[in-house]
């Protein structure tokens, strides 16, 4: 499980297309990184498959490609990161699972004084889920959702979320991964 909370933002150093599948190589500044590890990438719970002392590797499953943008990603390019919380650590955002929802698009970034407003598109099958002022974590990062129409949500960035995080270099038209708060889903599934 995780929190939303990002804890650094990473770059892309290789990409592997091979006949089983796609490996990605993420540099990170962690102190420790385990074999078997799980870690959010840009919202995308992967695992840990080889590490260095800067860098770890991932494997992309079929699902995952074909759910995410990852299959995209491309040497050079910003990735949040966030390692699994622990049992007793710190609740700071709100749960999220790193199961990818869907693809939402950004529609519009608006600087308002200190802080930014995006627009994001969401999927439909996405959409009903969530409510404003509700939780919604967008890659990866946990997010409160100021308002609510038809198929859209804005969000409202403070300067360390914006500074901290890859959502800083999205322009509308990019894609972000969307989860929606799972209790939403629970209240579906039992009503």
């Amino acid at each position: 499980m995780f929190t939303g909370i990002v804890e650094t933002t990473s770059e892309v150093l290789a990409v592997d297309d091979g006949d089983e599948g796609r490996r990605l190589r993420l540099g990170h500044d962690f102190e420790t990184v385990e074999h078997g590890q799980s870690i959010s990438v840009s919202g995308v719970c992967l695992t840990v498959e080889a590490f260095g002392d800067d860098w770890f590797e991932v494997f992309l499953a079929s699902e995952t490609v074909a759910k995410t943008y990852l299959g995209e990603v491309s040497v050079g390019d910003a990735v949040n990161l966030e390692r699994a919380m622990p049992a007793d650590g710190r609740f700071d955002g709100h749960i999220v699972q790193g199961h990818v929802d869907g693809v939402a698009t950004v529609e519009s970034v608006e600087r308002v004084g200190d802080e930014w407003t995006v627009t994001v598109s969401l999927p439909d099958d996405v959409a009903r889920y969530v409510v404003s002022k509700g939780s919604i974590a967008l890659d990866g990062i946990s997010l409160t959702v100021a308002d609510r129409s038809d198929g859209e949500i804005s969000v409202a960035i403070i300067p360390t979320t914006y500074d901290l995080t890859t959502l800083s270099e999205k322009s509308p038209g990019d894609p972000l991964h969307v989860e929606v708060d799972v209790v939403a889903k629970y209240v579906e599934r039992l009503v």
